[in-house]
C-alpha cells in the first residue's frame, strides 16, 4: 500500500517540484496540498496522510503550531519541514520532525528522506473506549470503568500508553483501553523505575523493551516483546536509558 503524502506550502512552484520528486518515488502517493496553515488541519483530518512536507513560515503564519496539532492527532506522522529558514531547526526537534530540509531542495537529500520514511513505514489500530477513574495503589491495578462495566487493569501488564487520535490508549500483552486522560495523569500513577516518558506521546514499561533503532534524526523507535506495537524516544531519553543499563 502506498505511503500517503500531503504538501502544505504558500509557493506553487515548490509544491511543485516536490510533487514531481515524490512522484518519481515509488511507493508514495500525493493526496492533497494545500497554500496555507488553515487548511492544513482539515486536509489531514480528511487524509490522514501519513507524511506531511510542511512549510514553516506561511503568509504571516508559524508552521510550528501547526505539527503540534497534528502531531497530538497522530504522533506516528512524519513532517519533515521543507523551509528557507535554518534558524528554526532547533523549534523543529521540540515537534519531534522527521527530518528538515533547507530551500533550495536537493534532489537527492529529499530522496534521502523518502527512502527513510518507507523503511518506517507502518500501521496503527484501535481499539474500545473505556475511562480510568482511578488508580488502587494497594492493589497495584488501574482501575478502569466502561459504560456498563468496570475492569481492573494489572500495573504489571502494561506495555504502552500512547496518544492516539486525541485520546491515550493503554495497550497490554492482550487487551487495550482508550481513555481521555492524558499520558501526564497516567505517568504520575505508575512508578518511575518501571515506566519512562520517552516521548511527549508515548509512555513505555522499560522491562518489556525488545529493541531501540534509529527513526529520525533525533529519534528512535522502541519495540517490545509480547505486542505489535512501536513507540518513539528522544534522543535524551535514549541517552537516559543507556546510563541505567550500561
Amino acid at each position: 500500500m502506498s505511503i500517503k503524502v500531503i504538501l502544505v506550502d504558500d509557493e506553487g512552484g515548490v509544491r511543485e517540484l516536490l510533487r514531481k520528486i515524490i512522484e518519481r518515488k515509488e511507493g508514495f502517493d500525493i493526496v492533497g496540498e494545500c497554500e496555507n496553515l488553515a487548511d492544513a488541519v482539515t486536509l489531514f483530518t480528511k487524509t490522514r496522510a501519513e507524511v506531511i512536507f510542511l512549510d514553516i513560515e506561511m503568509n504571516g503564519s508559524n508552521g510550528l503550531e501547526c505539527a503540534k496539532i497534528i502531531a497530538d492527532m497522530e504522533p506516528k506522522t512524519k513532517i519533515i519541514f521543507a523551509t528557507a529558514h535554518s534558524e528554526y531547526m532547533s523549534d523543529a526537534f521540540e515537534v519531534y520532525a522527521f527530518d528538515y530540509l533547507i530551500k533550495p531542495f536537493n534532489v537527492e537529500r529529499v530522496y534521502h528522506t523518502l527512502d527513510r520514511i518507507k523503511a518506517f513505514n507502518e500501521s496503527d489500530e484501535k481499539e474500545n473506549l473505556d475511562k480510568i477513574i482511578k488508580y488502587e495503589r494497594g492493589l497495584e491495578k488501574l482501575l478502569v470503568k466502561g459504560k456498563e462495566s468496570m475492569s481492573f487493569v494489572d500495573i504489571g501488564d502494561i506495555i504502552l500508553v500512547q496518544r492516539e487520535n486525541s485520546a491515550t490508549v493503554i495497550y497490554t500483552k492482550k487487551d487495550s483501553f482508550t481513555t481521555s486522560a492524558s499520558l501526564s495523569d497516567i505517568e504520575a500513577k505508575l512508578d518511575g523505575e518501571q515506566f519512562m516518558r520517552s516521548h511527549k506521546s508515548y509512555l513505555i514499561n522499560v522491562s518489556q523493551i525488545k529493541k531501540i533503532e534509529p527513526y529520525g534524526r533525533w529519534t528512535y523507535i522502541v519495540t517490545f516483546k509480547d505486542i505489535d506495537k512501536d513507540a518513539l524516544m528522544t534522543v535524551e531519553k535514549y541517552e537516559e536509558i543507556k546510563k541505567r543499563f550500561l
